[in-house]
């Protein structure tokens, strides 16, 4: 037997022994290894601009197990038409397609992805936040925050590799430092991944102060309307914190092996995720026990598509007149599946500036230049630890609040007791620590544990270089 054969039987037996143990049918997940591909590879090429063929290597160094499939997957962008398409062992294609406006989406044999009215008609209201910075890269103003950002962006001798891609650090609300890997500049999307979550939570709390929503009442899902529904008393606070008990695996790990979650089936085989998420059943009771999975975000963007109108464009209408154009976010890209309701889970890819604006509304309770943009106490709300979430995770942020073991083990390492973080996998953080009045960004493709003892090192040292209390946090 060839060596191709033996690991393709090694493959084989290990997806179907693993699926036998699933919902996940064994055909599904050659298909969401290709579809994860080709949405990446779309993103990152016709809304970033960067090479696929190193957004490839990186990403799939920084998922375990992916070697063993690689070698055997084929991809096409075809830049002319702006798609990508990929297959695996000559079948199991996925094809992502790019829209002007609306970034990528895994197409399902639909003619496009649902958008009413053209993205760019919506003009975006004029920046309440004050400019951070000039048009020009900003050099660090001291030496420490210039060795900080070069320890930031170092290599170790052999893998795995960091692969920063981007550190931007406000102080203050003004920009004391950034640097971008080369490929990489001010202006460049970059994909947020699971740090998407945070702006759908500051999204849902701008409609929880329109009157909207309720945080603690059932959730206005039309699927869970009947009170006898077990699934009735899932409220928006459960799906923000991941406590809804809903059956869908887990999106805590970008591995092989998690191709074959229902959560991933959702998001690169299900045409309309939102519905695929609802229907899930229940494997705990409401408010109990926490599963972090896309599912529960994919819904409360589906809640904030309704809210706002119902379609794509509406939903850009919404968040470019709320939050993005407050906050002088210019540089922004929120991809959609194709019913229109916002990929929340994962895709929104901004520039590294953009980001840290965003960071920038969680210093002030969420009050920009003057202007409310979240409820009064929202910030609080969005950082106050989750009970049973033993990484310490709040209502779509992880927090440092609290006793978990992941708060212990970051403060352990030089984060503040009051910080709180976006986080998306492969190492995308933006990071807020109001009692220094820091925001950092930083973005990566690591495969380090997402490099979260160097984004430790980084706080620890961008606090001590900008007149703070940090100290030097352990590890490299």
């Amino acid at each position: 037997m060839t060596r191709k054969n033996k690991i393709i039987l090694i493959v084989t037996a290990t997806l179907c022994g693993a699926l036998a143990l699933t919902a996940v049918r064994a055909h599904d997940a050659p298909r969401v290894a290709t579809g994860f591909v080709a949405h990446t590879l779309c993103s990152e090429t016709f809304v970033s601009g960067l090479d696929p063929d190193r957004v490839l290597s990186e990403s799939t160094a920084a998922m375990p197990g992916t070697g063993l499939i690689i070698w055997a997957m084929n991809y096409r962008v075809d830049r002319a038409r702006k798609d990508v398409t990929v297959t695996l062992l000559g079948g199991a294609q996925s094809h992502a397609v790019y829209r002007e406006g609306l970034g990528c989406y895994v197409a399902h044999d639909d003619v496009s992805v649902d958008a009413s009215l053209p993205p760019a008609a919506s003009a975006s209201p004029h920046a309440l936040l004050p400019e951070i910075a000039g048009p020009a890269l900003v050099e660090p103003a001291n030496p420490e925050l210039k060795l900080a950002l070069d320890r930031a962006f170092a290599e170790p001798d052999q893998p795995p590799f960091r692969h920063t891609h981007a550190v931007v650090v406000l102080k203050d609300g003004h920009l004391v430092a950034e640097r971008y890997a080369p490929g990489y500049d001010i202006e460049t999307p970059i994909l947020g991944y699971s740090a998407t979550k945070s702006v759908i939570s500051a999204l849902i709390g701008i409609l929880v102060r329109q009157g909207k929503l309720a945080v603690h009442e059932p959730a206005p899902v039309a699927a869970w309307k009947n009170p006898d529904d077990p699934h009735h008393a899932i409220t928006v606070d459960d799906l923000l914190r991941h406590t809804s008990g809903l059956a869908m695996g887990s999106s805590l790990n970008a591995s092989l092996a998690s191709a074959i979650a229902p959560v991933d089936q959702m998001k690169y085989v299900a045409r309309d995720m939102a519905a695929f998420a609802e229907a899930a059943d229940l494997e705990s009771e409401p408010g109990g026990a926490w599963n972090y999975h896309d599912g529960n975000t994919i819904i409360l963007s589906r809640l904030i598509r309704d809210a706002a109108g119902g379609h794509a464009a509406d939903v850009l209408r919404f968040a470019r007149a709320e939050l993005f154009g407050p906050l002088g976010m210019r540089h922004v890209t929120l991809e959609f599946d194709a019913t229109g309701t916002p990929e929340g889970a994962s895709q929104m890819l901004a520039s590294a500036r953009d980001w840290a604006r965003f960071g920038a509304l969680y210093l002030d309770d969420g009050v920009i230049g003057g202007r409310r943009i979240l409820p009064e106490g929202w910030v609080n709300y969005s950082a106050a630890p989750t009970g049973a979430a033993w990484v310490g995770y709040g209502a779509g942020f992880w927090t440092n609040r609290g006793d978990s073991f992941g708060a212990k083990y970051r403060t352990d390492r030089g984060w503040p007791a009051d910080s709180f973080y976006a986080s998306g996998t492969f190492g995308q953080y933006v990071i807020m620590i109001p009692s220094e009045r820091i925001v950092i960004a930083r973005f990566g493709t690591s495969a380090n544990r997402y490099d979260i003892e160097g984004a430790s090192r980084l706080v620890a040292e961008m606090i001590a270089a900008t007149g703070g209390k940090g100290r030097v946090a352990a590890g490299n």
